[in-house]
């Protein structure tokens, strides 16, 4: 068994849920309270992306940018110069998704120790259609060297996602969901910044997932029992740096990989691992998210389950998967 500690009502009907952002805003919180040179900005959207309670704890340290996202992150990255460690944010879809030249050339090219906070990410964001849905930050986030990224599981893991990046002294990118999300993890669990946990131990396919993702392949994994089928479920909260080590170690006893993200497939959470089995360990890989196409408005459950990203939807064709494709072992 795993030594992860799980929420132990985690597959139950009415587990709870909280916006992972939520998570986010206490985070902040209590970052400001452990270091004063820890500063907040933000691009008009306070309360939306939970920045809020840092601005309201601590408002000689917080600045009201407005709508103006490339100057969001130039302001940051001269803070962070003078010694500051600063927090932006912004609904994902505009930052990094209108300012990236910006993060690239003031934060990254400098190695200033930024945080870009991008809210309301993957498709979830619901009736608020394509153009909030962003689906490719994590593939321009991770290609931007100095960068670290991290997608959360729940709104515990945020909360400590975000205290450990107040501390790492590098341009990082934190992206959160916008709705309430099933809290899979608890205050005991274990959070490291470049780590990967197995959550759930078994032989025949290893389910990587990223985000919100990681419980909906929880929930698979207990369909694909059902299924006579054995699914080792690992939680990859930090897409870069990766954790080679716990990654490569679970494919090694399974021989089989499937990634899911909520965003696009295309050079994102799924690529950073095909790169990696590509270098080290040539297994038999299937990609789960978005493929090559933009969201729609509807529920937030309804557009997952629409995109085959629930545990339920994504069982039939991860199950003909795993039955059709051989497992790989040495000298495959």
């Amino acid at each position: 068994m795993s030594d992860y500690i799980l929420n132990p009502h985690y597959a139950a009907d009415d587990v709870a849920r909280e916006p992972i952002r939520a998570g986010f805003g206490r985070g902040l919180k209590k970052a400001g309270e452990q270091d004063e040179n820890v500063v907040a900005l933000c691009a008009d959207l306070t309360d939306s992306t939970q920045i809020s309670k840092f601005a309201e704890a601590f408002p000689t340290r917080y600045i009201e940018i407005g709508v103006a996202e490339q100057n969001l992150v130039t302001v940051a990255s001269g803070m962070a110069r003078a010694g500051k460690t600063p927090f932006t944010s912004s609904y994902a879809a505009f930052s990094p998704g209108r300012n990236w030249e910006q993060i690239r050339t003031t934060i990254c090219l400098n190695d200033q120790p930024v945080k870009i906070v991008g809210s309301h990410a993957g498709i979830s964001v619901g009736p608020d259609g394509a153009t909030h849905q962003m689906l490719e930050d994590i593939a321009l986030m991770r290609v931007l060297p100095n960068m670290v990224v991290v997608a959360p599981g729940d709104s515990i893991e945020a909360e400590k996602a975000t205290l450990a990046l107040a501390h790492n002294g590098k341009p990082s990118y934190l992206r959160l969901a916008r709705e309430k999300t099933p809290v899979f993890s608890t205050e005991g669990s274990p959070f490291e910044l470049g780590k990967a946990y197995v959550l759930h131990q078994g032989d025949d396919v290893s389910l990587l997932g990223t985000g919100t993702m990681t419980y909906q392949l929880l929930m698979l994994a207990r369909e694909l029992e059902r299924e006579g089928i054995s699914a080792e479920v690992v939680h990859v909260p930090t897409i870069k740096p990766l954790d080679e080590a716990t990654i490569l170690e679970s494919v090694r006893k399974t021989g089989r990989v499937v990634t899911a993200e909520e965003a696009q497939a295309a050079g994102g959470f799924g690529s950073a691992v095909a790169e990696l089995l590509g270098d080290k360990l040539p297994a038999p890989l299937k990609r789960l998210g978005m493929k090559d196409r933009f969201g729609e408005s509807g529920n937030p459950d309804e557009l997952l389950e629409h995109f085959n990203l629930t545990g339920l939807t994504m069982l039939p064709e991860v199950a003909a998967w795993v039955r059709t494709v051989p497992q790989y072992r040495p000298g495959f």
